[in-house]
């Protein structure tokens, strides 16, 4: 069983952020559609998370670009016989996104790909620290999840590790506080094109 993260005092992070936490970190922007050079990141980072069986859960929220992202990314992994085993969806606001946390978890995939609005990751993304063996380092995210206010949000390590593609095919991370970003390599990589 993974442990729950902790504030610096050592005391754990909550399931969910409080109202004061998520009003100090707003306005958090909306989902835009994916690129098809995002697309090809995301593929690419899952590609170097999911070796062992090629077994990836889906997970995203239930607005129109997450849910385009999520069925782009779904088609396209098994066009690369890639195997899906759980696509699950989350509202932005929820009781505590256990059932979904434990949807997403359950398959005991190989890597995690999520696409949804900030606040609403951060809510679902907390909870599946607090109550899952969920591994932020084997997850990867569309771009709107890009945002330098996400890792203060939702607790010290808690996204620990995730990754994500930029809307032009660049890379990004999370370490500590810190989101990290790459450029896209010219002319795309051939080997995540395929």
């Amino acid at each position: 069983m993974t442990h729950p993260p902790r504030h610096t005092a050592d005391r754990p992070v909550p399931p969910l952020p409080d109202e004061d936490e998520e009003r100090a970190y707003r306005p958090l922007p909306d989902p835009v559609p994916h690129t098809p050079a995002e697309l090809i990141a995301v593929i690419g980072l899952v590609a170097t998370s999911a070796r062992r069986t090629g077994t990836v859960a889906v997970g995203h929220g239930r607005d129109t670009a997450s849910r385009a992202a999520a069925t782009a990314f779904a088609t396209a992994w098994q066009e690369r016989g890639g195997h899906i085993v759980a696509v699950v969806d989350w509202p932005e606001t929820a009781a505590s996104w256990l059932r979904p946390a434990r949807r997403l978890t359950a398959p005991a995939p190989d890597a995690w790909v999520v696409a949804a609005a900030p606040l609403g990751w951060v809510r679902m993304s907390r909870r599946l620290r607090y109550s899952t063996d969920w591994d932020p380092a084997r997850t990867v995210a569309f771009a709107s999840l890009r945002d330098s206010r996400l890792p203060a949000l939702a607790g010290p390590r808690t996204l620990d590790g995730l990754r994500g593609a930029t809307a032009d095919g660049g890379t990004w991370e999370v370490q500590g506080r810190w989101v990290t970003s790459r450029p896209a390599p010219e002319g795309g990589d051939p080997r995540w094109t395929r």
